[in-house]
């Protein structure tokens, strides 16, 4: 069972705030400008993603997003709510299901599977859904602040 919880008013959760079942989720619209810019970002000028007569003639039968793109929108959760500011991937594991296209709305749900308060790391289950179908899942790792920095006040 997973409660679903918010950021927090810090920005980030702490290492000793974390507990198996906390989950975040947030949802993504998935645009032509987040291809392109995407595209922009990570030099990936694959024609699957970028030109519609060249995908209508793959098994995609039309343009699909990046799967790093649609994996991506985990790091906005990790790095903003759960755990948030201050959290640092290690590792993550990935298997894409199925394609997302221009005008889908990704969401994107993490939970919190394990703590270790010794290395302050926590593992995160990590899945993603345009509506109820699964595309994509995996685990995080992700190293976690013990404690908030000071105030500068």
């Amino acid at each position: 069972m997973s409660n679903l919880v918010q950021g927090h008013p810090s920005g980030g959760y702490i290492l000793e705030e974390l507990y198996v079942g906390m989950a975040a989720e947030k949802m993504i619209p998935v645009t032509e400008e987040r291809i392109q810019l995407f595209a922009d970002a990570s030099d990936d000028y694959n024609p699957v993603h970028l030109d519609e007569a060249f995908a209508s003639k793959t098994a995609y039968r039309g343009r699909i997003a990046h799967g790093l793109l649609s994996a991506s929108f985990g790091s906005a959760v990790v790095g903003t709510v759960l755990p948030g500011a201050g959290s640092i991937y290690i590792s993550q594991s990935l298997a894409f299901h199925y394609p997302v296209r221009i005008g889908d709305t990704v969401r994107i749900q993490i939970s919190v599977i394990s703590v270790d308060a010794e290395s302050a790391r926590v593992e995160l289950n990590c899945e993603g859904f345009v509506g109820d179908k699964l595309i994509m899942d995996g685990i995080a790792t992700v190293r976690v602040p013990r404690r908030r920095k000071p105030s500068a006040r």
